[in-house]
């Protein structure tokens, strides 16, 4: 089904359009397209934002449960949408844990949290803590951590195969990173409307029993991973031992 994908891509009336099938063993399987091209990532800008948060919690720097942003919120609560904050905007619209909230101005207030824990601005941070290590030179962060990433197929074929078989992290980070953070609580999912449950892990979304769903009929429902407004997709299916 991955290299099926890859095919039907070959349909689309868009002479830009590049993607690619990668192993957790790094083995590229297939691609499609200018795989060096360089995309805005919108939203997917958020898995590569919260890998670095992973990071500095293994450093010492950040603790999940920590407070960070709203009042009676964490870290944990800015990386699963349940912190309270609203989509785009600096405001309070529930409790902390009580609803899945999708929201832009977590992840802004998780950049700003991690930047004044380490002393190093959030944009140089991910770039020393994932980019350079995973040699992901094509990629950067030129604003908000929630959608402001710059990046190329290449690069998240790198990123995806580290998150299949992690060496940036310890795997028991990674694996608690891909289970369920709140389970039971409902929200929106964006484009996709009302989920109940509205599972996500640590930055990433979960799809579970989540139907239709934008990866597709045949993932299985520990699939994982971010879409972006930009047209932008990544997502890793553990079963199928590939993304």
């Amino acid at each position: 089904m991955s290299l099926q994908s890859l095919a039907l891509i070959e349909e689309w009336p868009v002479p830009t359009a590049a993607a690619g099938v990668v192993r957790a063993d790094g083995t590229v399987l297939g691609t499609h397209g200018p795989v060096g091209h360089r995309f805005p990532l919108a939203s997917v800008t958020k898995p590569l934002a919260a890998y670095a948060v992973l990071v500095a919690y293994e450093e010492g720097a950040v603790e999940l449960d920590e407070p960070a942003g709203p009042a009676g919120a964490t870290v944990r609560h800015l990386l699963a949408h349940t912190s309270g904050l609203a989509f785009d905007e600096h405001r309070v619209t529930a409790p902390p844990g009580e609803r899945r909230l999708y929201s832009n101005a977590g992840f802004e207030q998780l950049g700003d949290h991690v930047a004044k824990a380490t002393d190093i601005p959030f944009a140089e941070y991910l770039r020393q803590a994932v980019l350079e290590p995973l040699g992901m030179t094509a990629t950067s962060l030129e604003g908000s951590p929630a959608k402001d990433g710059v990046s190329t197929v290449e690069d998240l074929l790198r990123f995806a195969a580290e998150v299949q078989a992690p060496r940036l992290l310890d795997p028991r980070t990674v694996a608690e990173a891909m289970t369920v953070q709140y389970p039971g609580t409902k929200g929106v999912l964006p484009g996709y409307g009302h989920q109940n449950p509205n599972d996500w892990g640590l930055g990433f979304e979960i799809r579970d029993g989540k139907s239709p769903h934008w990866t597709g009929a045949s993932s299985s429902p520990r699939t994982f991973g971010h879409f972006g407004q930009s047209g932008t997709f990544l997502w890793i299916d553990p079963d199928a031992g590939w993304a």
